[in-house]
């Protein structure tokens, strides 16, 4: 089965993920257009000289305003950002789980990808997430004991294989 993500390299957002068993250039093609379907700020595409990038797909990118970006050949560090984000992909999710069918992969991406997007730290964000959900974490008077009245929580994600943790005010 072959994935299809789009990464916003600048908040290392995940804005698309999707799976096919067979990819083609229409596939790849209407995968765009979920992207850039509303008004976007994006000016560039980057992908590789795969063969699901075809002169059409590139042509329908022009169209949504955007500047197609093709990687030199053989060269996975011009695209350095999708390629770590795959590698991650794989080390944090698919290494432990055996899909059994396209809806799986893809309910579990969808898991993964809320996961990356709301709860993973990003050491290149200070680190932060893409989409953070909490305004702001209160002060604490000690740097290891969370501030009175709020308590940690962990939600488990993927059946367990990962945790989001979240800092809570307590009920009183």
């Amino acid at each position: 089965m072959y994935v299809f993500v789009a990464m916003e390299i600048g908040s290392r957002r995940i804005l698309h993920c999707n799976v096919t068993a067979h990819p083609t250039a229409e596939w790849t093609t209407q995968q765009f257009r979920e992207v850039l379907a509303d008004l976007h700020p994006y000016r560039f595409i980057v992908h590789d000289r795969d063969s699901i990038f075809s002169p059409s797909l590139d042509w329908t990118q022009n169209d949504f305003g955007v500047r197609v970006i093709k990687t030199p050949v053989h060269a996975p560090t011009a695209n350095a950002f999708c390629e770590r984000l795959i590698g991650t992909i794989r080390r944090e999710c698919l290494d432990y789980l055996i899909p059994l069918s396209e809806r799986h992969l893809r309910l579990t991406l969808r898991e993964f990808v809320a996961f990356y997007n709301r709860g993973r730290p990003h050491s290149a964000l200070g680190p932060g997430t893409p989409e953070p959900i909490q305004p702001g974490v209160p002060a604490s008077g000690h740097r290891h004991r969370p501030p009175v009245g709020h308590r940690i929580t962990s939600k488990p994600v993927l059946g367990g294989l990962h945790h989001d943790y979240r800092l809570e005010k307590e009920v009183a």
